[in-house]
């Protein structure tokens, strides 16, 4: 197989739709692109398009519809030629020598044309039509249940591009247009595998590995064809087989020798097997492709809480229950065609903070192989939303169409990859569904249930995230402030201290949302603010509310950054240094609250995937990085509180202060424990203890009084290792002096 980069320079040429042709621009692209960014590079926009208001003036390019053009030398082989474009954003037709080889209407997945009989000798020209999205959002039929929309507006809902592209609280308003992934010609081979899974299930009493595989041919008999499968995990487990094959689609059944499970991090090793796949002809080679993938068992273990049955919710991994802990994945970039550059920095702080579970959020797109590639290795575990979230979307019969057929490419292209453990239908879609029953929702019910069902094995699904069933929609169970008996949950709320009873009271066993405000660092903010705005910001600053992100004008997720800081300290900064050290204080304190707590409550508390890791563009987030990669305070407190092994403290209760040895690993640990007053020095507590593997044992309690105010220091050496936590004691306000000294003195 032969394949032809057509990446890198195209022409482009503008025109409002409708317009006249003397209003066109031209320009060139760069592919993989997008037109807001060759707009910026050739003047026609600023240059930083996330330079304080900036991305605004992008707005008017919405009305545009775009030609890409460029030219290509035939190949020497004239059949099996296709023309693959990886992402369209979004609604386009496509040319070949002046003849309309095809049309597309999806961003998120690939699109391919077979253009043997477009070809001509010599140089040959593709054009690529993007139309505009604001001149395609006409007849479409907009029933009331599709009218309530909290994010994203109801014109736009039958468009299948990310919903953050059209302004969100992470996100401005980007609404991009270009070819954002690779383009490239291949000349395939005669055959070829046009699909290819290995699946390892537990079959009629023992374990059976299979090779799925459809051939493409043009040939009708295939009767002399075989399929070689080959490859390793190591040195010592291998597997080999060679079969004769009479269909163009099937399976073959092999044995792995000395099998290796795949695990998450901390819990084995994510054992992945590298091999290849060949298809012969005749006794002689047609085809071979690279194939990898990895071995085990995933269990969605869930029910609904039932009289005294407290319900569940928890992953388990070839049996083993896991304790999760690790972030939200959002989009990388407003300009996806940027997302593969970041990926190496933003996976390897994944890594690092201690992640072993990313959650790839509805509102984003799916991610690329290389994504995948690295949690796979490294243990990271994928829970993957279909790309919905926070809103009702058609359910008409053609986006019916359209969707299926972007699950099911969805699903063909990332079911390899062992790290992918849970689909999940949407995001918050039963959340927003308060006036109307969930299990109506035949996308999340039925469509995407039953191209998994056709398309994968051995992956659970779970309708939405959180799930509502329409036996609680009608006990209203989203209508309580807390204490909600919802199993798996997000949990935003009032957004008031972090220690509240909204927090501290929720019942769920798994959060898979949940996070505070934290303002990146003053030299951060001057690359995105312009300089006569730096300061102050709550006075009408419209750069600020801009990047807060809010695109109508309202400034309120910067006055919950300012209560969140006035709760905690008791005051508001003057200074910009330390308003900015306070918020990321109250940040770093309360996702450390958050993880500890889940962490604490083992086994009922199952685990945590908090919001979020990294900014996708300059921004008063959520995130614990900004956008230029520099940590905020809570990145070092979440790295400590992940780790495989911590001591933390619960709260207080009947005068004392409880302390756990959280232990996520497979092994008892034993240590000693030293607890000291940070101010002080003073020694509370010192002793040895033990903890079970897998849980969280009690080791001890402290006697303290609800009027303490003070950091408590634990620290710990257990099986060989030292460890460090601290926990801040008694209740707002707290000194920001006395707290910028704990920092200095510990180095934090």
């Amino acid at each position: 197989m032969e394949s032809i980069s057509l990446s890198g320079k195209w022409s482009l040429c503008g025109l409002p739709a409708g317009g006249e042709p003397s209003s066109m621009i031209s320009l060139t692209a760069t592919v993989p692109g997008c037109v807001q960014l060759d707009l910026a590079r050739e003047g026609y926009l600023p240059e930083d398009l996330y330079m304080g208001n900036n991305i605004v003036e992008a707005e008017k390019f919405e009305i545009y519809e775009w030609w890409y053009t460029r030219s290509f030398d035939a190949p020497s082989v004239r059949k099996n030629v296709y023309l693959v474009f990886e992402g369209v954003d979004c609604i386009a037709e496509y040319f070949l020598n002046g003849k309309k080889i095809g049309e597309s209407e999806n961003m998120f997945i690939a699109h391919e044309f077979r253009v043997d009989d477009f070809l001509i000798d010599g140089e040959n020209e593709i054009k690529v039509h993007i139309k505009s999205l604001k001149a395609c959002s006409d007849g479409y039929d907009f029933p009331i249940k599709l009218m309530f929309t909290p994010h994203v507006a109801a014109d736009v809902k039958y468009f299948r591009r990310p919903s953050h592209s059209y302004g969100w609280d992470i996100m401005p308003r980007a609404v991009t247009a270009g070819l954002w992934r690779e383009v490239r010609l291949e000349v395939r081979d005669e055959m070829y595998f046009g699909q290819d899974f290995v699946s390892s299930a537990i079959l009629y009493g023992g374990r059976l590995t299979r090779f799925y595989y459809e051939i493409k041919t043009d040939e009708i008999d295939i009767r002399d064809t075989e399929i070689e499968i080959m490859g390793s995990c190591g040195e010592d487990s291998r597997f080999y087989e060679r079969a004769q094959v009479k269909t163009k689609c099937g399976f073959i059944t092999f044995d792995i020798s000395n099998l290796k499970m795949w695990y998450p991090r901390g819990y084995g090793e994510a054992a992945v097997y590298d091999g290849y796949a060949r298809i012969y002809k005749g006794g002689k080679l047609a085809h071979e492709k690279s194939i990898s993938f990895g071995v085990r068992e995933v269990k969605l273990d869930r029910r609904d809480r039932s009289g005294d049955d407290d319900g569940q919710f928890r992953i388990l991994i070839n049996g083993r229950e896991i304790m999760c802990k690790g972030s939200n994945w959002v989009p990388l970039d407003a300009f996806h065609c940027r997302d593969k550059e970041r990926y190496s920095k933003a996976l390897e702080l994944a890594d690092d903070i201690g992640c072993n579970i990313l959650r790839c959020w509805g509102g984003n797109v799916y991610e690329d192989h290389e994504f995948f590639d690295f949690c796979d290795r490294h243990g990271i575990m994928i829970w993957q939303d279909f790309a919905m979230a926070c809103s009702f979307y058609p359910e008409t019969d053609e986006f019916k169409r359209l969707f299926e057929k972007e699950v099911t490419a969805v699903v063909r292209k990332l079911r390899s990859h062992p790290s992918l453990i849970l689909w999940a239908g949407d995001n918050e879609v039963d959340d927003v569904s308060r006036l109307h029953n969930t299990d109506m929702n035949t996308l999340s019910r039925a469509l995407i249930p039953k191209v998994i069902d056709l398309n994968d094995i051995g992956r659970p699904y779970l309708p939405s995230s959180p799930y509502i069933t329409g036996e609680q929609y009608e006990r209203g169970i989203r209508s309580q402030v807390h204490g909600s008996p919802m199993v798996e949950d997000h949990l935003w709320g009032p957004r008031d201290y972090f220690k509240s009873d909204f927090y501290s009271q929720n019942r769920a066993h798994f959060i898979s949302e949940t996070g505070y405000h934290g303002c990146p660092s003053l030299d951060s903010i001057k690359k995105f603010i312009n300089p006569d705005k730096v300061w102050p910001y709550d006075c009408g600053n419209d750069e600020w509310i801009l990047h807060s992100s809010d695109q109508n004008g309202n400034d309120a997720r910067l006055m919950l950054l300012k209560k969140q800081i006035q709760q905690f300290f008791g005051e508001i900064p003057a200074e910009p240094g330390d308003h900015i050290l306070a918020s990321q204080i109250s940040q770093a304190e309360a996702d450390k609250y958050l993880i500890e707590r889940m962490r604490v409550g083992r086994p009922s508390k199952t685990g945590i995937i908090w919001w979020n890791l990294l900014d996708g563009w300059p921004q008063i987030s959520d995130a614990v990085v900004d956008y230029y990669f520099e940590k905020k305070l809570a990145y070092g407190y979440i790295k400590r509180a992940q780790a495989p092994f911590i001591v933390a403290a619960g709260e207080i209760s009947s005068w004392t202060l409880p302390i756990y040895a959280c232990n996520d690993t497979l092994c008892k640990v034993s240590g000693h424990l030293k607890i000291t007053d940070a101010e002080s020095d003073r020694i509370v507590f010192e002793g040895d203890f033990t903890a079970e593997e897998n849980t969280s044992t009690l080791i001890a309690k402290v006697p303290i009084y609800y009027s303490d105010k003070k950091i408590l220091i634990f620290e710990w050496k257990a099986n060989g290792e030292r460890g460090f936590n601290h926990y801040l004691c008694g209740y707002p306000p707290f000194s920001l002096d006395s707290y910028k000294e704990f920092i200095n003195k510990y180095g934090l």
